[in-house]
C-alpha cells in the first residue's frame, strides 16, 4: 500500500505538469486576434488598405514582397531598399524587434517590440491580413479588425458644411477658422496644424477641410490639397 502511495505522490506532480505545459503552449500559439490589438502600434504609421500610405508604406500584400519595393511608396530609405529583404515569418520577426538592428541606415523610427509573444502575433494578423487562410477560428473578428485598419481616413470632400473651410485668419497668436455652416472657430498657434492630402480622399483644390485633433476640442487640423494653397490662404488680420 506504502508503494502504491508513493507511486501516486509521484504520478500526480508528472500529469501536472504535462497539463500545464499543453496549457502554456496553447496559450503561446500565435494568435491573429492578439495580433490586431498589437497592430494599434502600427496604425499610426501603416494602413491596411492598398496603395493608401501614410508616413510609411500601406501593409497589404506585405506578405512575400521584397522590402522597399510597393511601387506607390516614394520614400523609402536607400538602405531598405537595397537591403534584399523579402517579408516572411522569419524576417519581419527580426525587423520589428529591432528595425535598426536588421537595417542599420533604415529612417523608420520605430525602436521595435521586445516582447516575443506580441511579435508573433501581430505577425499571425499580417499574414491573415495579406492571405485571408490559417486562421478560420478567428475569422470573424480578424476580418473586422482588418476593415476597420482598411478604412482609412475620412473621404475629406465629403464632409459636412461644419468641417469645411471657407476663410482662415491669423491675429495675435490665434487662428481664427471660418467654416462653411457660418462659424467660426479660433485657436491658439500653436494648436492648429496644417497638413497636405493629395490623396484621392483630400479635399479639393482650395477648399481646405479642418479636422478636430484632442480630447478638449482646443486642437485641430487644416487638411489642404497641396503646399502652395496654405500660405494663399491664410490672411493676416
Amino acid at each position: 500500500m506504502r508503494g502504491v502511495f508513493h507511486c501516486f505522490q509521484f504520478a500526480v506532480p508528472t500529469v501536472l505538469v504535462a497539463l500545464l505545459s499543453l496549457t502554456a503552449s496553447a496559450q503561446s500559439a500565435d494568435d491573429p486576434e492578439r495580433g490586431a490589438t498589437v497592430f494599434r502600434t502600427c496604425a499610426a504609421c501603416h494602413s491596411l488598405r492598398a496603395d493608401r500610405n501614410m508616413t510609411g508604406p500601406s501593409l497589404t500584400g506585405v506578405w512575400g514582397r521584397k522590402a522597399g519595393s510597393l511601387a506607390s511608396f516614394e520614400r523609402y530609405s536607400p538602405a531598405l531598399k537595397a537591403s534584399g529583404i523579402s517579408w516572411d515569418a522569419k524576417t519581419l520577426d527580426t525587423w520589428i524587434k529591432s528595425p535598426k538592428a536588421l537595417v542599420p541606415n533604415t529612417t523608420m523610427t520605430f525602436p521595435g517590440i521586445e516582447d516575443t509573444g506580441q511579435r508573433a502575433d501581430l505577425i499571425a494578423f499580417l499574414r491573415e491580413a495579406a492571405t485571408g487562410s490559417g486562421y478560420s477560428g478567428h475569422s470573424d473578428k480578424v476580418r473586422q479588425a482588418i476593415e476597420a485598419y482598411s478604412a482609412g481616413f475620412d473621404d475629406l470632400k465629403k464632409l459636412g458644411s461644419d468641417q469645411q473651410v471657407t476663410a482662415i485668419q491669423y491675429c495675435h497668436a490665434a487662428y481664427e477658422v471660418a467654416t462653411a455652416d457660418g462659424q467660426t472657430h479660433e485657436f491658439w498657434e500653436a494648436n492648429l496644424r496644417f497638413k497636405t492630402d493629395s490623396s484621392d480622399t483630400g479635399p479639393l483644390p482650395g477648399k481646405p477641410a479642418i479636422m478636430p485633433a484632442g480630447m478638449g476640442g482646443d486642437r485641430a487640423s487644416v487638411f489642404f490639397a497641396s503646399p502652395g494653397e496654405i500660405s494663399a490662404f491664410v490672411k493676416h488680420c
